[in-house]
């Protein structure tokens, strides 16, 4: 099996790498390679869908992101201790019928001596916004790491 550092257990650093390495892979709207970060048998809860194996985390991000459009997140650290991480997130997009949503959730990750994410639970309230309110565009900056983004 291939590590995927940053591993556990986790430092400051090592954490907040771990969240910027989601939110970049995330943010590329591939389930595939999203999908490589998680353990062959990791666990999810994703507000009321639970999901189990890499193969179905693959085949729940492809309809995610049919039905988001223009999707593009913000991850923070929130807090981390050993091999578990929580973040916060904000992520903005389109659906089908053209209506703009920001979604603002909280995820609690673990994961294993490898570095794979083995369990991932999501909470998530998604806001309709007009386009002109819109606040995140695509990948975040280079100027933007390691910053907090607002809440509102």
């Amino acid at each position: 099996m291939t590590d995927r550092p940053p591993l556990p257990p986790f430092t400051r650093e090592t954490a907040a790498q771990k969240v910027q390495a989601a939110e970049d892979a995330w943010n590329t709207r591939d389930p595939q390679r999203v999908a490589l970060a998680y353990s062959e048998d990791s666990v999810w809860r994703n507000r009321g869908t639970f999901v189990t194996g890499r193969a179905a985390i693959v085949e729940f991000l492809t309809a995610k992101w049919a039905r988001e459009r223009e999707y593009a997140l913000r991850k923070d650290l929130w807090a981390y201790d050993g091999n578990r991480i929580a973040v916060r997130f904000q992520y903005e997009c389109r659906d089908t019928d053209g209506q703009w949503w920001r979604s603002y959730g909280n995820e609690l990750w673990e994961f294993d001596v490898h570095g794979l994410m083995t369990r991932r639970e999501a909470s998530i309230d998604d806001v309709p916004i007009e386009e002109k309110d819109r606040r995140i565009h695509g990948s975040r900056p280079e100027s933007e790491r390691g910053l907090s983004f607002p809440l509102q």
